[in-house]
Formats: C-alpha cells, structure tokens, sequence
C-alpha cells in the first residue's frame, strides 16, 4: 500500500517512501543494514502486545505528523531521517546511530511491543529519549508510520 502518495507534501518537502541513501545534507552514506544492537529488550509483557489500532489512512496520517513535526521531545525526523533509514541530521553526532527503519532484516525481528516500549521509555545507552507526552494511541499510531519504511 502506498499511503503517503496524496498526503506526503508539507512544507514544501516531500516524504516519499524511498529508501535513500543519502542524509538530510545530499551526503552519500550507506546506512547500516542489518544493525548490529546492544540495547535493552522491552519486558515480556510489552514484547507479547501487537498494535491494536487499525492501519487506517487517519492513523497512518497522525503517525507521519508526529515523526516529522509533532512529537516532543523533538520529531523523530532529526535522527532517524526523512525516509527513516537513520540518516537523520544529527546522525553523525550519534553514537550508536539512530535505528535504520528501512532495513526489512531489522524491523522484521522488532515485535511491536518493543517499538512501543522504546518510544515510550526510550533506550539506555542512546540518544533516544523516553516520548512520556504521547498517549498511547499515538505511540501506535508511530509504530504504525515506522513499519512503512520496511514495506516491500
């Protein structure tokens, strides 16, 4: 399903569904597929939930909004890159880097549950902060924009 082709423009940029190599800046750079991590597991009761919400045009919408501009404490955007394959523009100042969402080997290992339990938490030993402003329906609403980027 292509869901970002009549609502992927804002502001003058468009957010296609691409899996570019290239940062923010017009950088080559392969991102890193599959990633090697370290980081903590969620505990079994997140790792055994599944999104519950519908992967709906509305919802799919709200996750988009949030990665690129909404969420706080800053879009996930900014690291993780307009295409979510990590190249964001701080990922030189990151170590380790952001998670490359685009590799279909990684995200196809991430229940759901971890996903959510990292954007909610964040991740020990990353510059990935704990996202406690959003309810959980838009925590879902993210998983459910994220996983696109690995979409076939």
């Amino acid at each position: 399903m292509s869901l970002l082709t009549p609502l992927s423009v804002f502001g003058g940029e468009a957010f296609a569904a691409h899996k570019g190599k290239k940062t923010e800046e017009g950088i080559e750079f392969e991102p890193a597929c599959p990633q090697a991590r370290n980081t903590p597991t969620a505990p079994e009761e997140f790792l055994r939930m599944n999104n519950p919400l519908e992967a709906s045009r509305a919802n799919l919408f709200a996750g988009q909004t949030l990665f690129h501009f909404d969420a706080e404490p800053g879009p996930c955007r900014v690291c993780h890159g307009i295409s979510g394959n990590g190249l964001g523009i701080l990922f030189r100042q990151l170590s380790p880097g952001s998670r490359n969402f685009s590799c279909d080997v990684t995200m196809d290992k991430l229940p759901d549950g971890q996903l959510f339990w990292v954007i909610k938490n964040g991740s020990p030993g990353t510059a990935m902060p704990a996202f406690k402003n959003l309810d959980d329906d838009q925590i879902w609403q993210l998983v459910l924009y994220i996983r696109h980027f690995s979409e076939n």
